[in-house]
């Protein structure tokens, strides 16, 4: 019988931060079946582990379709292993976007993933009309728009007409805003509806463009993230070149069993 993992991820607490499913695999699994089981599952993304050589075979599948890079589920992964048994002090993941690698830093999980360049552009017809607000720039990324506005309050203030948003060549929109206080240095909050979630909770991924977004702005080499989503979560952002180690915790919320 297959176990799954629900883990919240970029959070200490349960109910918090972004929750992902974990399936560590002993063989190959179809496609279409990973695809159903994330369905089933009907969060943001459901992670599959598979061993293999020493490293894990590593994909990612929301309700709609697989990705590219997730930095919840990865995390969550992680956690999974460690919490499982594995006692390896550094994890590789063999994945579409090359390979990732996990580590523990005390009480933390760092991740190292690639960081994604952010090219300013103007904004995309429908762009502002979909988050109902006009940002002070626009940037495009791998995947995503990003949306600079000027202050916190206007992202947390955005409500999108996600309709309307899936009508953009891309997956989303990153709204991201310097922080009004001291805790942390921005925000931000990801609207995805061209992959199935209108909102995520915190996105790991998009934390690999922000991050040297703001390292840049504000003249610092790490920088720390809330992601201001109804749950809500923190990413600690070190930028080293072309790769961003991505901090966070995790703790585990349910166990479950697949019926095959």
């Amino acid at each position: 019988m297959t176990t799954l993992y629900q883990v919240d991820a970029f959070t200490d607490r349960v109910f918090a931060g972004n929750p992902a499913a974990v399936c560590v695999l002993e063989e190959a699994r179809p496609d279409a079946w990973m695809q159903n089981v994330a369905m089933e599952m009907n969060l943001s993304e459901t992670a599959f582990l598979l061993p293999e050589n020493g490293a894990y075979r590593l994909r990612w599948f929301t309700p709609a379709k697989e990705v590219d890079l997730c930095g919840h589920a990865t995390l969550a992964s992680a956690f999974t292993l460690w919490q499982t048994g594995c006692t390896q002090e550094t994890l590789r993941f063999k994945t579409r976007s090359g390979e990732l690698q996990a580590r523990r830093a005390g009480d933390w999980i760092e991740l190292d993933f690639p960081a994604l360049p952010v090219e300013e552009v103007a904004p995309p017809a429908g762009l502002v009309e979909s988050l109902g607000a006009t940002p002070v720039r626009v940037g495009r990324l791998r995947f995503a728009y990003l949306a600079e506005f000027a202050d916190e309050q206007a992202v947390r203030n955005l409500s999108p007409d996600f309709g309307r948003m899936k009508s953009l060549a891309a997956e989303g929109i990153v709204a991201t805003a310097v922080a009004d206080g001291n805790e942390c240095d921005f925000v931000s909050r990801f609207f995805a509806p061209n992959v199935g979630i209108d909102e995520d909770p915190v996105t790991g991924s998009t934390h690999c463009a922000l991050g040297p977004y703001w390292a840049v702005r504000l003249g610092k080499e790490t920088v720390v993230g809330y992601q201001a989503s109804r749950r809500g979560g923190i990413v600690r952002v070190r930028v080293s070149g072309d790769r961003v180690q991505l901090g966070g915790q995790a703790v585990q919320v349910a166990e479950i069993r697949l019926a095959e």
